[in-house]
């Protein structure tokens, strides 16, 4: 049987790599080949910002609606409320392709389906596009002149997103830019770009015009030069990146040679305050699913929970009755007890860098309530640990893994003082019945979200997912940060004051 190929897709075309290259994509879960992608040249690169150069100078002059109908059909397609012509069953090619490339469990291949169809119906019918609209006022200086204020697309985006979301990830790199008028060169991970690709088929049957949207995949090996390339094309007008702050700023100092901005979401270690009037059950069930959802491989992902001292036993010994339900794996005969499966860590290397950090940590005095500190191949069994403390690269940096993080605190201000303290700042919780103190300690917590008494693995599609600085990287998926602010005056008819001649 013939594995699965993934194209390039150029201005509307589903083309192979200009030189005939191609890479395997290998499945984390069972080390077998699960498909073959294109490698794309410089020349396809080019080519693809060419294609969208192009295609932006009708594109930007489109109007509002007709961008927002092209997504409500991309999500009638997804949602099959429409019959696709092309014969393709999305939701099935999504999960079977998500679940194949990145070792996801149904749970995730699912989300990434269901999550994608709300994010086109978020942006297709959000008013916030309505700022698109611009102002008008008189002159502060002028008499009877007057000032226009208009956001205009930028031009050509240079869009790439992961692997442990891919389809919702793409569609978060892609849609706000080409919602305000812009046009995407968009490059998938090397370890999923069939779940990815599945993107240009919805697109082209959703109406959207050729050059709009390209897609490109590289090699692992020449990721790196071609990115640089592309970033160096002028005709690039800005970059987003989501993915490791290691490549983060990789991009950033090579979008920094050309001046060229940059919106980089780069990772999380989200803390959850749980405060002693807390709902405890409901808090362990949303701290033990924002942890270990997708093994924990998610930028929202929950990793140091900060729970006031009077209720820390008890939330303690939740969190890990439910954990105890859940396996990395399959789950044997002795392990009947556990209803809930998890799938593997991207990669061995990746396992392994979690095991690094808890052998770290325990040797500096953390003590692991659950788990075994060890790994099968890619696969982790959940850890709880307890006695971790800043300085500790368990509290430090991001694990990417299934590992949750239980710390004390003698009162709010120390657990405030523990959730801030870390470079990443993407998105946090916090538990408490009390709303009023629940707005004082959430304007206090440095974090771009806050979900009070909700897990960390949320966000608001029309506000867009943003880091605070640091390795939690900056910028913002929103209509602001994909057009530029024009200022057009108009000046009445003369006499008018010149110096040079008055």
């Amino acid at each position: 049987m013939s594995l699965p190929f993934t194209p390039l897709y150029i201005n509307g075309a589903h083309i192979p790599a200009s030189n005939r290259e191609s890479f395997e994509v290998i499945s984390p879960a069972t080390h077998k080949t699960v498909g073959i992608s294109a490698s794309a040249s410089s020349e396809d690169c080019q080519n693809a910002i060419s294609a969208a150069s192009n295609a932006f100078k009708t594109w930007e002059h489109t109007l509002l609606s007709q961008r927002r109908n092209i997504f409500n059909r991309a999500a009638d397609l997804l949602s099959s409320v429409e019959k696709s012509q092309k014969g393709r069953d999305y939701k099935e090619d999504i999960q079977q392709a998500v679940a194949e490339e990145t070792g996801a469990v149904p749970a995730m291949s699912n989300f990434n389906w269901m999550a994608s169809i709300g994010l086109l119906r978020d942006l297709a019918s959000s008013g916030n596009v309505d700022v698109l609209g611009g102002l008008n006022f008189p002159s502060e200086k002028i008499p009877g002149g007057s000032v226009t204020i208009e956001r205009r697309p930028m031009g050509v985006i240079f869009a790439i997103a992961p692997w442990n979301s891919p389809v919702n990830l793409t569609l978060r790199a892609i849609l706000i830019p080409i919602l305000c008028g812009n046009t995407v060169v968009f490059r998938s991970s090397e370890q999923s770009p069939r779940s990815q690709a599945i993107i240009c088929d919805l697109f082209e049957e959703a109406g959207l015009p050729p050059g709009v949207f390209n897609f490109i995949s590289t090699s692992r090996e020449n990721a790196p030069r071609l990115t640089a390339e592309i970033i160096a094309n002028p005709l690039v007008r800005k970059i987003n990146f989501t993915g490791s702050d290691r490549v983060g700023r990789a991009i950033a100092i090579e979008a920094a040679k050309h001046l060229k901005p940059c919106v980089l979401e780069l990772g999380g270690k989200a803390p959850v305050v749980v405060l002693d009037d807390a709902n405890i059950v409901e808090a362990a069930k949303a701290i033990v699913n924002g942890a270990l959802l997708h093994s924990g491989q998610i930028c929202m992902s929950t990793e140091r929970v900060i729970i006031q001292r009077g209720v820390f036993e008890r939330l303690r010994d939740e969190i890990c009755q439910l954990v105890r339900t859940i396996r990395s794996g399959e789950i044997t005969e002795q392990e009947v007890d556990a209803k809930i499966r998890l799938g593997p860590l991207f990669s061995e290397g990746s396992a392994q860098n979690v095991l690094d950090m808890l052998h770290e940590a325990k040797e500096a005095g953390a003590n692991i309530l659950l788990g075994d500190s060890k790994r099968q191949e890619a696969y982790i069994q959940p850890h709880v640990v307890t006695d971790v403390k800043p300085g500790m690269t368990l509290w430090d940096r991001e694990t990417f893994g299934p590992v949750i993080v239980l710390a004390a605190a003698n009162g709010v201000d120390e657990a405030v003082e523990l959730a801030n303290a870390s470079d990443y700042s993407l998105t946090a919780a916090l538990w408490t019945n009390n709303l009023y103190l629940a707005k004082d300690v959430a304007s206090r917590i440095h974090s771009g979200y806050v979900n009070i008494n909700g897990t960390t693995i949320y966000s608001e599609a029309t506000y867009g997912l943003v880091g605070l600085g640091g390795s939690s990287g900056y910028g913002r998926f929103s209509v602001n940060d994909f057009t530029d602010l024009r200022v057009i005056v108009t000046h009445p008819p003369g006499p008018n004051f010149y110096p040079l001649f008055n």
